[in-house]
């Protein structure tokens, strides 16, 4: 795997949350935890808090992130407590999801990658739903000025219009916009979707 700034701004980040205990749901995580069931793939996991909640629930999990520190973590976590999950380390800008999920979750991932990159994956993410399943997915949007997580090329902060419009014929069960401030008199701007496939005619 090449070097990544994104990467390597996560890896220290979640390498402090384990040493701190900081491990409770994020707000785009709470917003999912609802719609959770089935076999489930956490596409971009992180430390997988949310893939836990998932698995102690019953649920199947794939759960795949480009962060050592945060899969080395999330697979001991899964061993001590024999949970049905599986933890990957892999480069999600080009991974290809296996079989149909009942939940696909994309928090906070997209918008590491280039546009082009981000748009096949949400459009691998969408085929990977099964019929009348779920997709959650959160990203960053127009509006964005803390850039210091980004690698100098190589993201893509999204138009809200044009993510919705990828979900024409979805059952939309959440959509919102959150704005938070962020160091430096900056801010992130996220937009979350979640919505469930149509059933197969």
């Amino acid at each position: 795997m090449t070097p990544n700034h994104s990467i390597d701004f996560f890896d220290r980040q979640f390498q402090r949350q384990i040493a701190e205990g900081e491990l409770a749901l994020n707000p785009f995580e709470q917003a999912t935890l609802p719609h959770l069931r089935g076999r489930v793939l956490d596409f971009g996991c992180g430390l997988g808090n949310l893939a836990l909640r998932a698995a102690r629930q019953g649920s199947a999990v794939d759960a795949l992130d480009a962060s050592a520190a945060a899969i080395a973590h999330l697979r001991d976590l899964a061993a001590r407590e024999s949970l049905p999950l599986r933890a990957t380390e892999a480069d999600l800008r080009d991974h290809v999801p296996e079989g149909l999920y009942d939940t696909v979750v994309c928090i906070g991932l997209l918008m590491f990658f280039d546009c082009a990159s981000a748009w096949r994956q949400l459009e691998r993410l969408q085929a990977a739903t099964a019929p009348g399943g779920v997709l959650a997915l959160n990203v960053l949007i127009e509006g964005t000025t803390f850039m210091g997580m980004f690698a100098p090329a190589g993201h893509c902060l999204f138009e809200p219009g044009h993510v919705r419009e990828r979900f024409a014929g979805w059952e939309s069960l959440h959509d919102s916009i959150d704005t938070f401030d962020a160091p430096g008199g900056t801010a992130k701007r996220f937009l979350t979707l979640i919505a469930r496939r149509p059933l197969a005619p």
